[in-house]
């Protein structure tokens, strides 16, 4: 019966959301949806990859007996399930118990140096989360986060896309600014980006600076 589920979504004849609702009633279906990542059918794998996302969101602590599943999921030779396991896993610090993110720390954050950009933003995005579940970690992951300044350019990441990076990464930082223990390099971060040629990199930077100095600057904070 679980194995015709998966072939109704592999011939379209059920929508994620609908297998979303179907494993959302019977956790017993997710050791076949986590398996069937690995379909060699590009709807299975990636709408399952998809479905997974939505639940570590909702229930990360039915998700969470399988991390070391996801931690092996970053591995995977399809990047979009690279970029399912990141957000995943992120979803999953909040009721790491084990601290198996601490362990796999340098894992996760090694692909900040990814040849893609998206590989490298996704990691950027969810960070916030992961500052959220473990504050204890937030300026070791300030410390990573900045590194997206030095990133090598490649066919997949322009110098256009190191923009929409440290775009994001500000938004980052302004999730958990009150967490960061070294603010300075922060803010020089930011202020490196006020007169940028990207509009929304720009206003972005700009409102951080401004946001910042309202509150007497970074020892008032």
């Amino acid at each position: 019966m679980k194995t015709d589920l998966l072939w109704k979504l592999g011939n379209r004849e059920i929508t994620k959301a609908q297998l979303f609702e179907k494993v959302q009633s019977d956790f017993g279906l997710l050791p076949e949806v986590i398996e069937s990542t690995s379909s060699p059918k590009a709807t299975v794998r990636y709408g399952c990859g998809s479905v997974l996302v939505d639940l570590s969101e909702k229930y990360p602590d039915k998700l969470y007996p399988y991390m070391d599943n996801f931690i092996g999921l970053l591995d995977n030779k399809y990047r979009i399930l690279t970029w399912n396991a990141i957000a995943i896993i992120a979803n999953l610090t909040k009721v790491d118990m084990d601290h198996k993110f601490d362990a796999m720390f340098d894992k996760y954050f090694s692909y900040l140096g990814n040849e893609y950009m998206v590989t490298v933003s996704n990691v950027v995005g969810n960070s916030a989360k992961i500052v959220s579940a473990k504050p204890y970690l937030a300026q070791k992951i300030t410390t990573e986060l900045l590194k997206v300044q030095g990133l090598k350019i490649t066919p997949h990441l322009t110098e256009e896309c190191k923009l929409v990076i440290a775009e994001q990464a500000i938004k980052t930082f302004n999730a958990f600014f009150n967490h960061i223990e070294n603010k300075e390099p922060v803010l020089a971060f930011a202020k490196r980006y006020l007169n940028s040629s990207r509009a929304s990199l720009r206003e972005e930077a700009q409102n951080f600076i401004k946001n910042r100095s309202k509150c007497g600057g970074p020892e008032a904070i």
